[in-house]
């Protein structure tokens, strides 16, 4: 059996290199797809790791809040046949305080899989310094909290994030305001909230999040400071803010904490629709496109192999008169198509990872700084696994064409 085997590879072998540029096509082929592959799909991943990481500078992966009330229908009730009376419905005006903050925060952290919770109070406000006026917001925060959910720190350009905690009334700026405000660390800057409440904020540190509407109108005070402006005490907050382990359940996370805390629980897919549904729809167009190119090499493999069979059907017909069985016919050219697939993905790894070593050190600019790429090991093996299925797949049919090959009617012809 060893014996036999040896045979069928030495044969796979000898077609391989006596076609040397039929082998070299074949190889090219399944090189340029596997390339395309993995370059798209890890562009495809860098670039929702991007998006993700810009949307969790900012947002939670749950936000706690208390949503707003539509008035309710004059006649909610009425016979079948008749219709309700509603006069102009609207928005129940109402205060967006949560009740109890602390004890919801307590019963949040309990829970399985949440890691971070945190209180905010945002505040709509403009930003003054001389006759200059930006309209912006800020988020009232406990800094060292804020920061272990958005990781301010690493955001910072400029001045120090613990110089927040100790300075009341504080200020950090995102870059853009600072630059439009003509202010920088150890400056003075006015702020005035939709209360009309006016307070003079010392400016502590800048930061960037790469993201421009947000650096143009973004600051962090103490939440201590944002209940003030608001004309609030100090037990009041708008919303909680939760982080958990895995961040793609946060909607199943969200609707639990909803039922838990009555309170409106919103995931950070669900505030950001556009941007989840855009990630979904290039994944589909990658996907369909890198796999179409694979496929496309199979189809190569397949013609060149089924050339080779036509051309090869008199030995074949000899393979089966010694005693060859069709299994082994089977092994011989699934081997050589193997064998073609195996040098074609091996060089597309490699061409892969030069494009993507290159395309990591191109700057882009605006917003997304680096070409968003990097290495992916799952990536690379899913892209050598569909190689070796296809390249199997396109090696069996025609193998399987040529072990039903009837030597006596070969020989007859």
């Amino acid at each position: 059996m060893q014996y036999r085997h040896n045979i069928n590879s030495e044969i796979s072998i000898t077609y391989i290199v006596t076609k040397k540029k039929l082998t070299l096509v074949a190889a090219l082929g399944v090189t340029i797809g596997i390339a395309i592959y993995i370059f798209m799909n890890s562009m495809m991943a860098g670039f929702d790791r991007k998006s993700n990481e810009s949307v969790f500078k900012n947002s939670p992966h749950i936000r706690v809040y208390k949503d707003d009330e539509i008035s309710k229908p004059l006649r909610p009730e009425i016979a079948e046949g008749q219709l309700g009376i509603i006069v102009n419905p609207k928005i129940v005006p109402q205060s967006d305080k949560i009740i109890n903050p602390n004890q919801v925060i307590a019963l949040l952290q309990k829970q399985k899989d949440v890691t971070i919770v945190t209180p905010q109070v945002a505040v709509s406000l403009f930003y003054n310094n001389g006759r200059s006026q930006l309209n912006g917001n800020a988020s009232g925060v406990k800094i060292e909290e804020a920061d272990k959910m958005f990781n301010i720190a690493s955001l910072m350009v400029e001045g120090n994030l613990n110089n927040l905690k100790s300075t009341a009334n504080g200020i950090l700026l995102g870059v853009g305001v600072a630059a439009k405000m003509s202010v920088k660390p150890g400056d003075n800057i006015s702020i005035t909230s939709s209360k009309n409440i006016t307070k003079v904020m010392k400016v502590v540190g800048l930061f960037q999040t790469n993201n421009s509407n947000t650096d143009k109108t973004k600051s962090y005070i103490n939440i201590s400071a944002a209940q003030q402006l608001l004309q609030e005490g100090p037990t009041y907050v708008s919303d909680i803010n939760v982080d958990v382990t895995n961040s793609d359940k946060a909607a199943d996370y969200s609707q639990f904490f909803s039922s838990l805390t009555g309170y409106k629980a919103e995931d950070w897919k669900a505030a950001n629709e556009t941007l989840v549904a855009a990630s979904k729809m290039r994944k589909i167009i990658i996907t369909a496109v890198s796999l179409s190119i694979l496929l496309v090499a199979g189809f190569g493999i397949y013609n060149i192999l089924n050339m080779t069979i036509s051309q090869k059907i008199n030995d074949i017909a000899i393979l089966k008169a010694m005693g060859f069985k069709g299994k082994d016919v089977v092994r011989i050219f699934v081997q050589q198509a193997l064998l073609i697939g195996f040098m074609g993905i091996l060089i597309g790894l490699l061409f892969a990872s030069l494009l993507i070593f290159r395309m990591s050190k191109f700057y882009v600019g605006g917003d997304i700084g680096y070409f968003p790429i990097r290495f992916e090991p799952f990536i690379y093996l899913r892209g050598a696994a569909f190689g070796m299925l296809v390249t199997l797949c396109a090696g069996y049919i025609p193998a399987k064409k040529a072990a039903d090959v009837d030597p006596v009617s070969i020989f007859r012809k």
